[in-house]
This record gives C-alpha cells, sequence and structure tokens, in this order.
C-alpha cells in the first residue's frame, strides 16, 4: 500500500515509516521543510511538502495514498486549545476525502488520561476533559462513520528509546539537573505506562493493515512503572539525591510538568496483543534509562 504519513519526520514518525517501509509500503510523508523532506528522501520515502495546517497539503496527500497515518501534532503547549482544534480539523480533513472509501486511517491519541486511577483498557472511552481538548479518537469515530476504516492508536505517556529529546523522559532528567535532586512527588507510587518507539511503530503498522473502525489500540509495553522507580533509575545515572517533593511544592519542583509527574495510569495492551499479534520486543523504559541514553 501507498501510505500517507503526517509527523513523518518526528521521533514517533521516523520510525512508523521505517516500519513500513521494511514492510514493503511505499510512504508519502507529510514535510514542512526541505530539510525534513531531505530526511525522508534518505530513508527511501516520498516527499510530500505541507503541513497540518495546510488543508490543501492533506487533502492533495491523503487522495494520493491507499491509507493514512496521522501521527504528527503541534506539541506547543502555550497554545494548547489552539493546536487541538488544528488536530481535529485535520482529521476531519483527511477523513472527508476518504469517505466512502473503506481506506484504513490511524489516528494518534493517549493512554494517559482514558482512566487516571485505575487500569486503563481499550474499551474505555474517556469523558471530554475541557482542561485536556485534544478529540482526536472522538473525530477519528466520527470520520468512521462515513465510511473509513479509522481507528485509534493511543500511545503511552513516555514513548520511550534512543534520540528522545523531547519526551517525558528528558524533561524529568532535566528537571533533576536543574534541581539538583531527582524527584518524586509524595510516595511516588503513581504509575506510567511505557512504550518503546520501535514496538509503537510496529503497533501502527498492524493497526493499520487490520483497522476496524472506530477502534482502540493500546502502544503500551509496560502497564504500570512507578513515578518514583522512575526518578530512582534517573537519580542513579546522574548520581544525584532521590527526594521525595511534597504535593504543596510539586508546582516549586516541576512547574508546568507538575500534573503529568503526579498523574495515576497504568493501562494494558492485552486486548491489542491479543487482536493483532503485537508483542513488544524491545527495551523497557527502564532498561532505557539504566542504559544511559538519557543522560549521555
Amino acid at each position: 500500500m501507498r501510505i500517507f504519513v503526517t509527523g513523518a519526520t518526528g521521533f514517533v514518525g521516523t520510525a512508523i515509516v521505517q516500519e513500513l517501509l521494511n514492510a514493503g509500503h511505499q510512504v508519502l510523508g507529510l514535510a514542512r521543510s526541505e530539510a525534513s523532506g531531505q530526511k525522508l528522501t534518505d530513508a527511501g520515502a516520498d516527499v510530500h511538502r505541507g503541513d497540518l495546517e495546510d488543508l490543501d497539503s492533506l487533502r492533495s496527500g491523503t487522495a494520493k495514498a491507499d491509507g493514512v497515518i496521522h501521527a504528527g501534532f503541534i506539541h506547543d503547549f502555550t497554545r494548547f486549545p489552539e493546536v487541538c482544534q488544528v488536530d481535529k480539523i485535520a482529521i476531519e480533513t483527511i477523513g472527508h476525502v476518504l469517505a466512502g472509501s473503506n481506506r484504513p486511517f490511524i489516528v494518534t491519541s493517549g493512554t494517559a488520561l482514558v482512566s487516571p486511577g485505575r487500569l486503563a483498557t481499550e474499551d474505555i472511552i474517556p469523558v471530554f476533559n475541557p482542561a485536556w481538548p485534544r478529540v482526536s479518537e472522538q473525530t477519528a469515530d466520527t470520520v468512521a462513520a462515513l465510511g473509513v476504516r479509522a481507528a485509534s492508536v493511543r500511545l503511552s505517556p513516555s514513548v520511550h528509546g534512543d534520540a528522545d529529546k523531547h519526551g517525558f523522559i528528558p524533561i524529568l532528567v532535566n528537571i533533576a539537573k536543574e534541581k539538583g535532586v531527582s524527584g518524586y512527588i509524595g510516595e511516588g507510587l503513581n504509575h506510567w505506562n511505557a512504550v518503546h518507539r520501535l514496538d509503537a511503530a510496529r503497533l501502527f503498522r498492524l493497526a493499520l493493515e487490520n483497522a476496524t473502525p472506530a477502534t482502540r489500540y493500546h502502544a503500551a509495553a509496560d502497564e504500570a512503572i512507578t513515578v518514583k522507580s522512575i526518578a530512582e533509575a534517573i537519580g542513579k545515572q546522574l548520581n544525584l539525591p532521590v527526594v521525595s517533593i511534597a504535593p504543596e511544592a510539586a508546582a516549586a519542583h516541576f512547574g508546568w510538568f507538575a500534573q503529568m509527574a503526579a498523574i495515576d495510569c497504568p493501562a494494558s495492551s492485552m486486548w491489542t496483543q491479543a487482536q493483532l499479534s503485537w508483542r513488544p520486543g524491545q527495551p523497557s523504559l527502564l532498561e532505557d534509562i539504566e542504559k544511559g541514553i538519557y543522560t549521555k
């Protein structure tokens, strides 16, 4: 198949592109710049110039494809409601081109806010939270009703691996370096789930090839890792003390990241693994931290 990929030169997107090419698919990657386009060319993909706010580029790229993976998102949290709206419009735009075709369309979502405080499973549909206005998978469901095999891959809050420069672990590493301690909130027994980017890329391919409309797939390899254990692994690598931060001091210590440092979001991928024969095989999050890839 010829697959149009948005976010094709990002941390996860580059792995998706390589996974698709290795599996024999052709890739048409969305690129905003000459440099991004060259990365795609070097990887063996075709280049489609444009961006998520250029709706004509999304329409023309989709029209040339047998399927679409939407891995792009504008990670500007200073205007988060605005970029969430950009994401929604991009999904709708792609969906209208695919309408009635039964072509596969995989949209990216997340596990973190599916069911905070309890194990997230694929069948849980989160209640809309105005404080988190990203509606990627809800929009994908709307597109599925148009005769598109639109489904969602929910990524773990920590997608890890070599070349991870802007994810949650680099954020915690940078805070630890700045503060001189590797911290966790309270007892640190809240959980994150995690996935290696190569395992996530394989799941995107399998979801594309086997998509059932309005379905959620979980890219979660590590089901539940305590934030304390993450802080301990970081502290060991940086040779820094590992300390508990009182909840009332979390905002001062972690800044805008305090909410994510406190979230409890274990997630299962048991159903996804059974449906798609997906078996994560890359190093775990703690193994990657312990290898020193975040502290070199």
